[in-house]
């Protein structure tokens, strides 16, 4: 696929999505949304990408919502078929046996805050903001925003979030849990890089099963979740990379990871 909305390059082992509609502040229309999800699939079938990160061009935004020139005459069945694209698409990157970090350069409003809920971290400029504010033009969040935020920052900050469609800055984000670390503007895709450099050092299936067992176990019951996490444990035990990594603890050196 030809991308008109999105950049998208790897160098060594770190793919980088970059939304690319800074006119509209990087706004999801339905190609963009379908842009993303191609390029997050391409990520999940290569191995030689091993962490991916997403961002927005510009100073001014991750991603400030969905497109609402598009949303405005749609039917209840195409409105349907936009928010069934953006479930795949987010599921995509939510599932893929690799880790995800947006890093969320200005407004992550809306569709914006819920592609950074897909992602397995979030670092954020110090002048990101975030928000659900669809209840304020007559929606609701329809990429899982009323079902991820609640599980990261709990029912009663989701709902005042949701149900007044508040924005908060970064350092709120933070203290509630919604954001992992925060830089300043220059210094966030740096800072961002340089931790995906540091995934994409370890052994790749570790960080498969890793990954596998909190997604899939956090709505479990405790005892059947304690035995996912056990079999996924046991699986790592098949890998060179295990041998490799307890090898070199005993040894005292650096491992050299092979991804087998």
């Amino acid at each position: 696929m030809e991308y008109k909305n999105i950049l998208f390059k790897v160098d060594e082992g770190i793919a980088i999505i970059t939304f690319n509609r800074p006119k509209a502040l990087n706004a999801m229309n339905s190609e963009t949304m379908a842009e993303l999800l191609d390029a997050a699939t391409l990520c999940k079938k290569d191995d030689n990408i091993k962490v991916l990160i997403l961002t927005g061009s510009g100073d001014k935004a991750f991603v400030a919502g969905a497109d609402i020139a598009q949303m405005q005459n749609i039917t209840v069945a195409e409105g349907l078929k936009f928010m069934e694209l953006g479930h795949e698409t987010l599921r995509m990157i939510e599932t893929m046996p690799k880790p995800s970090i947006a890093a969320v350069n200005g407004f992550a409003l809306g569709g914006g805050t819920e592609i950074s809920l897909a992602c397995d971290m979030r670092f954020a400029a110090e002048n990101a903001v975030f928000g659900q504010p669809e209840i304020l033009i007559g929606i609701i969040p329809g990429w899982g925003g009323t079902q991820r935020l609640p599980r990261l920052v709990g029912m009663g900050i989701a709902k005042e979030l949701i149900l007044g469609g508040g924005q908060i800055n970064a350092q709120r984000a933070y203290e509630i849990g919604l954001v992992n670390k925060v830089f300043p503007p220059a210094s966030l895709m740096e800072e961002t890089k340089k931790f995906a450099k540091k995934l994409a050092f370890l052994p790749a299936f570790a960080v498969k099963m890793a990954k596998y067992s909190i997604n899939y176990g956090y709505d479990l019951a405790l005892d059947n979740a304690n035995r996912l996490e056990m079999e996924c444990c046991a699986q790592c035990f098949s890998t060179q990379d295990q041998k490799e990594g307890m090898k070199a603890f005993i040894e005292k050196r650096k491992p050299t990871y092979t991804g087998k």
